[in-house]
């Protein structure tokens, strides 16, 4: 195979299209392990306080859960947008959506860790 037959508009155009999608098929999966790991971590620490008798959520456990929460919801949400078929751009209003949901869970988990720092600095 020649530079030039390499080189050809198509078959180079064809290679990025393969790595592509390699690429968005590995981080669909690494994003997968991700939020699989998280949610059964928070469902795991979830059932356990909820099962202890001793919990005090007004200790700040409460607020490690949310933290958790929002965290494993945005990044479930990322690992979506990631993996959207490019047709989907053609959609505004979904891609409003998915906007907006990016800047709500954001702005919950602003506000959580305000709320840790007003705990932390208050004693």
């Amino acid at each position: 195979m020649t530079t030039m037959q390499f080189l050809n508009d198509n078959r180079f155009l064809s290679g990025i299209h393969s790595y592509e999608r390699l690429l968005a098929k590995l981080l669909a999966v690494l994003l997968a392990v991700v939020v699989g790991v998280g949610t059964l971590e928070l469902f795991i620490e979830t059932i356990a306080k909820t099962i202890s008798l001793q919990t005090n959520w007004f200790d700040g456990s409460l607020i490690k859960l949310l933290d958790r929460l929002l965290l494993t919801a945005l990044t479930a949400v990322a690992r979506k947008v990631i993996v959207l078929q490019p047709a989907t751009v053609d959609k505004p209003a979904l891609m409003a959506g998915f906007g907006l949901i990016v800047v709500v869970i954001a702005t919950a988990y602003w506000l959580v860790q305000h709320s840790r720092r007003v705990a932390q600095a208050t004693g």
